[in-house]
């Protein structure tokens, strides 16, 4: 990817500890626009807001993909993300087993069938 990106997916750390996930197409500018209180609302109530991490995107598909997916996330395994870490990003990446239904929910299961 060129240095000279053109669009960013990024995450603030609110002055509340939240995060805020967003997507630009000028990281600093957008920054200082959440932290006069122009941004969204989110950031609007909880500022100052602070930039923890930032990704460069070729496209602004791009950008939007990546924010819609870190949204999903877990607030783990977004600070996995923002420390860099890359076994616990991956242990979040994978995918969870179903755990197998316990005697007690089959017996539920069969008395409302039996209903």
């Amino acid at each position: 990817m060129s240095t000279a990106s053109k669009y960013f997916t990024y995450i603030l750390r609110c002055s509340d500890g939240s995060y805020y996930v967003g997507h630009t197409d000028d990281l600093a500018q957008r920054v200082a626009w959440h932290n006069l209180g122009h941004g969204s609302t989110w950031t609007a109530k909880r500022r100052p807001v602070t930039l923890v991490y930032g990704e460069p995107h070729e496209t602004e598909s791009e950008a939007i993909r990546r924010e819609i997916q870190i949204k999903k996330w877990s607030r783990a395994k977004k600070e996995a993300l923002i420390t860099s870490d890359k076994r616990e990003l991956k242990n979040f990446s994978k995918r969870r087993k179903k755990q197998p239904a316990s005697s007690e929910n089959m017996r539920r299961r069969s008395v409302i069938k039996s209903l």
